[in-house]
């Protein structure tokens, strides 16, 4: 026996179900003689006649039978899952999760999202990568990184999809007891003050940099870094202040009552957070599954309230601070 077509199986259902080769050819919105031209295809296919013509169309051989009742079955289930499409079992997948997230998004944001995938995917493990930015775009679409979770600007293409789950703003890290901290800062003591600046290339604190450049805000820059985790420990025993994504100064905050968030003192740019991937995952049921869960962990502002607010000096009744 030859392969054969199975694109012919539904012309073979539909003779066997019509006896007829004119009303199966009406049933397929096929002409009669493509319907004969089909038959006689399958009967060299199988080398037999599958079909013997009678005065009233078309009786089906044994072999037609056979064919029918073992092939019928078996098109139907994979018609059925090819429209409901792959499905994704959380509960018993044991495939591990890779999140391209920054050292700020791991440090603010990868605690909340372990504590929902573990209770909701048990046996999935969680691989957070640092990947370079000009290659990020590249394991996306290799499916090596399932999700960027972050501030990405360079992932701005027509080959990956974004979702915004969150506006971030900036906070103001001190010592509780800086001396800044008696008063509501204002644009002249921000600049005065010794700063830590976080240099960290393609980031967020670049949104930040270049508006301080177009507004002519100068700082006193007494520290240069290029890592996050180092400004709770510096801050803390020093004079120094640095300006950071507000949700990192939460934790710095929550992590150490040495440490105090406030606001700035001029009105500067929030930026987005997003998800990142490839279109070619937009209907893959895992990574759809992974967008949702996610997408519901930042619903509400990850940021919360501001923390720790400037606390003014208490004032006489005439209205000035006291000494």
């Amino acid at each position: 026996m030859k392969s054969p077509d199975l694109n012919l199986l539904p012309i073979a259902f539909a003779l066997y179900d019509e006896l007829s080769v004119s009303r199966a050819a009406r049933l397929l919105g096929m002409s009669q003689p493509a319907v004969s031209m089909a038959l006689k295809r399958m009967r060299i296919a199988f080398d037999d006649p599958l079909f013997i013509r009678v005065p009233s169309g078309v009786t089906p051989t044994p072999r037609a039978h056979a064919i029918v009742k073992l092939a019928r079955p078996l098109l139907g289930r994979l018609q059925e899952d090819l429209l409901r499409g792959e499905s994704f079992d959380p509960l018993s997948s044991t495939r591990t999760w890779t999140l391209a997230l920054s050292d700020v998004g791991e440090m603010a944001f990868l605690p909340r999202v372990m504590a929902a995938l573990r209770a909701r995917a048990p046996h999935c493990s969680i691989r957070s990568v640092s990947v370079p930015t000009a290659q990020l775009a590249h394991e996306l679409e290799k499916g090596e990184v399932d999700l960027a979770v972050g501030f990405f600007p360079a992932l701005s293409l027509k080959t990956v999809r974004q979702r915004r789950v969150s506006t971030q703003h900036w906070s103001i890290v001190m010592r509780a007891d800086h001396p800044l901290r008696a008063q509501p800062l204002t644009l002249s003591a921000f600049g005065a003050a010794e700063h830590l600046v976080v240099r960290a290339e393609g980031r967020s604190q670049e949104v930040l940099e270049r508006f301080l450049e177009r507004r002519r805000i100068k700082r006193n820059v007494a520290l240069l870094s290029p890592h996050f985790l180092s400004v709770p420990f510096l801050v803390s025993r020093s004079n120094l202040i640095a300006t950071i994504p507000h949700s990192v100064a939460l934790h710095f905050a929550c992590m150490s009552s040495s440490l105090v968030g406030v606001p700035p003192p001029f009105e500067a740019p929030t930026f987005d957070l997003k998800f990142h991937w490839h279109r070619r995952f937009d209907n893959e049921a895992r990574s759809r599954w992974l967008r949702d869960q996610l997408t519901e962990v930042f619903r509400d502002d990850p940021t919360l309230p501001q923390p720790n607010p400037p606390v003014a000096p208490p004032r006489t009744r005439a209205g000035r601070p006291r000494p």
